[in-house]
């Protein structure tokens, strides 16, 4: 094994769950739960999609970062309408890897790129503000209960 990917496969410290939100319908406002069922198709009781973007998650430290270029705090998790909100741990690090989340396995595939309600959402701006630290979609390895402070880390 090469240094560099010695250094890519190394992470710090598990990540931890710290908001769960589904979207029940389009447009509708998210419903915060405190566990999920993810199954295959995605998470119980939301309208995701089966496949690579089955399940939506961001980084809690990210919303920080995108409400700063907004001249603001902090974004709150629901406005970004992804249905994890995760961290302490780097997951555009973990792209293409499996990634236990609770009981569930995830493999994190495309990023979330902003749509262009950020800008009704969060205002002038918003859609600038979140490129980038938009989040990761991820398809379904393996189902499983996700609950809020379960750990998020990689399948070793």
């Amino acid at each position: 094994m090469s240094v560099l990917t010695e250094l890519i496969a190394g992470w710090a410290q598990p990540g931890r769950v710290e908001w769960i939100g589904l979207r029940v319908e389009r447009r509708g406002e998210m419903t915060v739960v405190d566990e999920v069922l993810i199954s295959a198709d995605g998470l119980e009781g939301d309208r995701s999609r089966a496949g690579k973007r089955a399940v939506t998650l961001i980084q809690q430290e990210h919303l920080a970062a995108i409400g700063s270029y907004l001249g603001r705090r902090l974004v709150a998790s629901e406005t970004l309408r992804r249905n994890l909100v995760v961290s302490g741990i780097n997951l555009a690090a973990l792209k293409g890897r499996e990634v236990q989340v609770g009981q569930a396995i995830l493999r994190f595939s495309v990023i979330c790129a902003p749509c262009s309600r950020m800008e009704e959402a969060l205002g002038k701006g918003g859609y600038s503000a979140v490129r980038g630290h938009g989040g990761w979609c991820a398809e379904v390895v393996r189902p499983g209960r996700v609950r809020l402070g379960d750990a998020v880390q990689p399948v070793d």
